[in-house]
C-alpha cells in the first residue's frame, strides 16, 4: 500500500480502480447506457474539478499568502519557484475543467440557455454559472498572467513585479469572495435555497 500512496499518479489510479470496484459491487454498469447516468457522471466530474479548483483557491488565500511573511527570505524561493508554479498549473486547469464540465452538464440537462439568461426556475444555478465564468476569466486572464510576472517566469522590473503580485492577489481574493455565493448557488438550485 505504501508503494501506491507514495506516488500521486498511482494514488489516483488506485482511486479510479476502487471506484470501478464500488460501481461493480453496486451493479451500476448497466445504468451507463442511460442519459441520467451520464448526466450524473458529468456532475461528478464537475464536482471533482470544482473541489480541486476551489481547494487550491482557498489554499492560496487561507494558507500560502498569509504564511509568506512568516517564511524566512532564504526559504521563499521554494514557494515561488517550485510550489506556487505547480499549484497554479493545477489551479488554472481545474478552473477550465470545472467550467467545461459545468457547461456540458447544463447542456446535457437542457437548461444551459435558460440558466445563462437567469430564467425563472434556474436563477440559482444561472447566478452560480455566471460567478464561475467570471472567476475562470479572472484565473486565466488576470491571475495567471500576473503571477507569471510576480514569480519571475516573465522578466520584469521590481516595481512591475510588485504591481503584478498585488493585482493577482487582489483578484484571487475577489475569487475567494465570489466562491462563497457560487457554492451556495450551486447547492441551492437542487435544494430550494433561492426560491
Amino acid at each position: 500500500m505504501a508503494a501506491i500512496l507514495q506516488s500521486i499518479g498511482r494514488t489516483v489510479i488506485a482511486g479510479i480502480v476502487l471506484l470501478i470496484i464500488i460501481m461493480a459491487i453496486a451493479g451500476t454498469f448497466g445504468l451507463m447506457s442511460t442519459h441520467a447516468w451520464w448526466a450524473f457522471f458529468m456532475r461528478w466530474l464537475h464536482v471533482l474539478s470544482g473541489v480541486m479548483w476551489i481547494g487550491l483557491l482557498w489554499y492560496f488565500n487561507f494558507v500560502q499568502t498569509p504564511s509568506m511573511p512568516k517564511i524566512p527570505d532564504e526559504q521563499k524561493p521554494a514557494i515561488s519557484k517550485v510550489i506556487a508554479p505547480a499549484a497554479l498549473f493545477w489551479f488554472r486547469w481545474a478552473a477550465l475543467s470545472t467550467v467545461v464540465t459545468g457547461l456540458l452538464l447544463a447542456w446535457m440537462n437542457g437548461y444551459i440557455w435558460n440558466a445563462l439568461g437567469l430564467a425563472k426556475g434556474v436563477q440559482a444555478i444561472g447566478v452560480g454559472m455566471w460567478l464561475g465564468l467570471i472567476m475562470a476569466f479572472n484565473v486565466w486572464f488576470i491571475i495567471w498572467p500576473k503571477q507569471k510576472i510576480a514569480l519571475g517566469m516573465i522578466q520584469a522590473e521590481a516595481d512591475v513585479k510588485a504591481k503584478a503580485a498585488r493585482l493577482a492577489g487582489l483578484t484571487s481574493r475577489m475569487n475567494t469572495l465570489l466562491s462563497i455565493p457560487l457554492l451556495f448557488c450551486m447547492v441551492a438550485q437542487q435544494n430550494g435555497g433561492l426560491n
